[in-house]
């Protein structure tokens, strides 16, 4: 195999019925980056919960076999990787800061300053800042402000959105990364790697509601004038239908996952009366058939449940009348057919399913699908870093403590996407 260089990126999204993982090549330039998809591999494993590891060895073992199946593909070996982070135990909130100007022009350091005011909060002991993604500046109380470098004025204000996370979350992942023989380059919150590969920059400037439906969480990010503004995960997800399956139909879990990937649909009216699914015995008995609609009914009963509280987020935050862009759909979840058909019904808002592909070339098939937004995500995060500040490392603000143990985590994002 080739050795590694500047140039190659690699992903890893860790799932909680899946690992992901993919591996690319830098294209274009800092205007314009690209990805030459080269490999991707995938390993179901149950060693991760709603983003955090409970079971060490077999989510090494997962990482280590999704890699691996990916640098066979690819013909390259990676050492650092992009890692994605989400779960319940990420938050968000807004912050604001507020310094007076040095002098009578506003300059880089004086948006470094309030920056850092803003982010300058206490967190709960046992969470660290992810990310900080200025939101708005204002000069002299004027808002609206998006690059106030070079304006004239005496007060300079920011709204900045910080993502944190568990640490104790961070590290496992980490070790588990580096069981498998790898390193991670940076941490990057799910959402936000997916938004590259799954909205247009009309999209995250206008107003979308991103809903990626994974099977441990279902998390829920809204974007507007360019950048992520909330984030939230819900516990309901596709384990959930899953069980629900296994439950109504009396098969074993592994039987009823099977079913709901291959015969199952989101949207019952999509399904005839008269369709049939074979179902397979348990111990000591016999195949059986059963009612697709059956099927249908219990998948859209949940997955309806699911898009409900994910509405009810987007009303008691305030963003479900800003969504001019409507919402997109990614993760596993989304491959039920119907699922656009019964969104479109929840949220009575424009829905379409996440396709990677803008910005990628090489094996573009093996990662335009909404399960591999994530990595795909990733990859053109990667591509973005690399060809703006070289690589790993470069431009990352981290804090003391968690740098001894964490060390890879990108926190501003300012005019990075």
């Amino acid at each position: 195999m080739s050795q590694p260089t500047q140039r190659l990126v690699a992903a890893l999204d860790l799932g909680t019925t899946r690992v992901l993982a993919a591996i690319g090549d830098v294209t274009g330039d800092a205007r314009k980056p690209g990805v030459r998809v080269l490999g991707v591999g995938s390993e179901r494993t149950s060693g991760v919960r709603r983003g955090v590891v409970r079971d060490m060895e077999e989510t090494t073992r997962a990482i280590a076999r999704a890699l691996k199946d990916a640098q066979l593909m690819a013909g390259v070996e990676v050492g650092s990787l992009y890692c994605g982070i989400a779960g319940e135990h990420v938050s968000g909130r807004l912050s604001h800061g507020v310094v007076s100007i040095t002098g009578n022009e506003i300059r880089t350091a004086d948006v470094a300053r309030v920056n850092e005011v803003a982010a300058n909060v206490a967190f709960s002991r046992d969470h660290e800042l992810l990310h900080a993604v200025p939101q708005d500046y204002l000069v002299d109380q004027q808002a609206g402000i998006t690059e106030p470098i070079g304006m004239i004025g005496s007060r300079l204000e920011a709204q900045v959105y910080l993502v944190t996370v568990l640490s104790s979350a961070l590290v496992n992942i980490q070790k588990c990364v580096e069981r498998a023989g790898f390193r991670v380059g940076e941490f990057v919150l799910e959402p936000l790697a997916a938004s590259l590969a799954a909205l247009t920059p009309d999209e995250r400037e206008l107003g979308a509601g991103l809903i990626e439906l994974g099977g441990g969480s279902t998390n829920v990010a809204v974007f507007q004038n360019g950048k992520i503004c909330h984030t939230a995960s819900l516990m309901f997800a596709g384990g959930h239908v899953t069980s629900d399956v296994v439950h109504g139909l009396q098969v074993p879990q592994q039987d009823a996952e099977r079913l709901k990937e291959t015969q199952g649909a989101a949207y019952e009216s999509l399904v005839a009366d008269d369709e049939v699914v074979a179902v397979p015995g348990g111990a000591g008995q016999a195949p059986r058939s059963a009612s697709r609609r059956v099927l249908a009914h219990i998948m859209h009963m949940r997955i309806q449940e699911v898009f409900e509280l994910a509405l009810d987020e987007l009303n008691r935050t305030g963003f479900r009348q800003r969504l001019a862009a409507g919402i997109v759909l990614s993760g596993g979840g989304a491959h039920a057919p119907g699922i656009v058909e019964l969104a479109r019904e929840v949220f009575a808002l424009p829905v379409r399913l996440a396709t990677p592909g803008p910005g990628l070339s090489g094996l573009v098939d093996r990662v335009a699908m909404p399960r591999m937004t994530v990595a795909a995500g990733l990859l053109q995060y990667g591509a973005k870093q690399t060809l703006q500040t070289g690589g790993f490392g470069a431009a990352t603000r981290r804090s003391p403590a968690v740098d001894k143990v964490i060390g890879p985590v990108k926190r501003w994002l300012q005019d990075f996407f």
